[in-house]
């Protein structure tokens, strides 16, 4: 595989945002540039300047790439983003880029506008990584898998629970609780935004074979139970109101582990670092397959909700 970018070592970024309760542009611009503290003790979402403050300046950078462009719905978003994060251009539109970046991240969570926020730039040729759940309905899958599977281009997303460093130990490696049997993990805020972290913190664990979903809940309060082919029940409780970082449990014939994931800013900073990795080798880190899968089990948890719990195949 080729670079998709003529410097490796000067890679230009644009960032787009901002979604409620989603504070993206802020950290992830800062893992690229650094930022001004003074100025990011005042961002909307104190939990950003929180983590990124317990960071030595020098290792918090992703070297060799810089995000140098940004655009938000909102322009004072953007203005405030790009004083924090010491970005240098805020643009009226997003294709303002063109031209001028040689990669996009799309730093929204809303699934059911990716395709409209991506066209410009996957018509553009530019490579682009998009926040979770790539899409949330059937008709943008198929969307994606065209411009990926067909037509070739360059368009990355996970959620950031992929590289969580406390459950990395455990992916495809758990001998030591002698058969899985159950796997539980409740997640805050909605299905459709949230429901592929507990999804994606699983995923890498089990690996593909996931059968059926069910959703015997409703919008604000989600229970869900899958069913993956090596005979494994999963259960994510993702409740509306309840609090972000509640454990991930797996249990098996010889024993069970509960883990926590601390780290916010190595999981974010990981997952940067796997696009920008991309960018320079061409290189996906992992396969389209896997997120073809895990958008099915998000549009599953939907439509089963919606047909009051049915079960789905996957």
């Amino acid at each position: 595989m080729n670079a998709l970018v003529k410097d490796t070592e000067n890679i230009k970024l644009g960032m787009i945002g901002m979604t409620e309760g989603n504070g993206h542009p802020y950290s992830w611009s800062a893992i690229f540039n650094g930022y001004d503290s003074e100025k990011m003790a005042k961002c909307p979402f104190a939990g950003i300047p929180a983590y990124l403050n317990k960071e030595p300046k020098d290792t918090l950078r992703i070297k060799g790439s810089n995000v140098t462009h940004i655009f938000c719905d909102k322009k004072s978003d953007a203005e405030h983003v790009a004083k924090c994060s010491l970005i240098p251009d805020v643009v009226d539109k997003p294709e303002d880029f063109i031209g001028n970046i040689d990669g996009v991240i799309i730093g929204i969570d809303i699934g059911s506008e990716h395709v409209k926020r991506a066209k410009s730039f996957v018509e553009a040729g530019i490579p682009v990584f998009i926040d979770k759940p790539l899409c949330d309905n059937k008709r943008d899958l198929e969307t994606f898998r065209k411009w990926i599977l067909e037509e070739k281009r360059p368009i990355m997303s996970s959620s950031a629970m992929r590289y969580a460093k406390e459950i990395k130990p455990y992916h495809m490696r758990t001998e030591e609780f002698g058969q899985l049997r159950f796997i539980s993990m409740p997640m805050a805020k909605k299905w459709e935004t949230y429901g592929i972290h507990a999804l994606e913190a699983i995923y890498p664990i089990l690996g593909p074979g996931f059968e059926t979903i069910q959703n015997i809940g409703s919008y604000e309060r989600n229970i869900v139970h899958i069913t993956h082919r090596k005979g494994i029940d999963v259960v994510i409780a993702c409740i509306k109101d309840m609090q972000y970082g509640a454990a991930l449990n797996l249990c098996g014939t010889d024993g069970n582990v509960s883990i926590k994931t601390f780290d916010t800013f190595y999981s974010f900073k990981a997952q940067l670092q796997a696009f920008i990795d991309f960018l320079r080798t061409g290189e996906y880190p992992f396969a389209f397959s896997e997120t073809d899968e895990l958008m099915r089990l998000v549009i599953g948890g939907i439509e089963s909700r919606e047909k009051n719990g049915r079960i789905v195949r996957i």
